[in-house]
């Protein structure tokens, strides 16, 4: 019987890289420090929590009591030669009212918060595995340069596909560097969820970014 839990092989290296794209060092990460197996159906329950919660549920239709119109019958029961009608508001009429169309609604709901720390951790590790996550030694700008950080995400072949960008706590000069730039989307790692993770190509991630996730999950 097939299983939605995948386990992972062994060991995972990375290649960290500089601002030119050039090899700095490499850093194993092992499966385990996330879980080790990737539940697909938690992470599609976590991705649809997510979507759900985006909904604006502002959609709104007119019934029959609604529209405008006379309540009274068009034409008496019998004896006309045409079909039997009531008032011109049914929905078997032009300008008539709506049946069982939607109204206002709220759409969120939440899943427990365990399962969507574990999803997140499942997320990052299905990047991991798919060859999907670079790492970069350090990001930092004295002040907020949009195009050196284009440069930096073109030496990385980055600036062609969406991504996301992961720093070690809050970076203005890299985030204001970063949020004019077309699919990319810049965020603190305390900030990932499985949605966050899961929806851009690649996911960029500064060395001590990923020393925080790590850290992260072992608590």
């Amino acid at each position: 019987m097939a299983t939605s839990e995948q386990p992972t092989g062994g060991k995972i290296t990375l290649t960290v890289l500089n601002r030119q794209g050039q090899s700095a060092g490499t850093v194993d990460v092992d499966p385990a420090e996330f879980g080790g197996t990737v539940n697909k159906q938690l992470l599609h329950d976590a991705v649809l929590m997510y979507q759900a919660n985006q909904r604006a549920g502002t959609h709104s239709t007119l019934r029959r009591g609604e529209v405008a119109g006379s309540t009274k019958k068009l034409f008496r029961q019998k004896g006309t030669g045409n079909a039997r009608v009531g008032n011109k508001r049914t929905n078997k009429r032009r300008g008539g009212g709506t049946t069982k169309g939607p109204k206002p609604r709220d759409y969120s709901y939440s899943l427990p918060k365990k399962a969507l720390r574990v999803a997140t951790r499942m997320a990052l590790l299905a990047k991991l595995q798919d060859q999907e996550v670079i790492v970069v030694d350090d990001l930092a700008f004295d002040a907020p340069k949009t195009k050196e950080m284009a440069g930096v995400l073109k030496a990385l072949n980055l600036n062609d596909t969406t991504c996301l960008v992961g720093t070690a706590g809050l970076q203005p000069a890299v985030y204001k560097s970063a949020r004019n730039i077309r699919g990319l989307e810049i965020m603190p790692t305390s900030d990932f969820n499985a949605y966050a993770l899961l929806r851009p190509k690649r996911v960029l991630l500064t060395r001590a970014a990923l020393d925080e996730l790590r850290n992260k999950a072992k608590a």
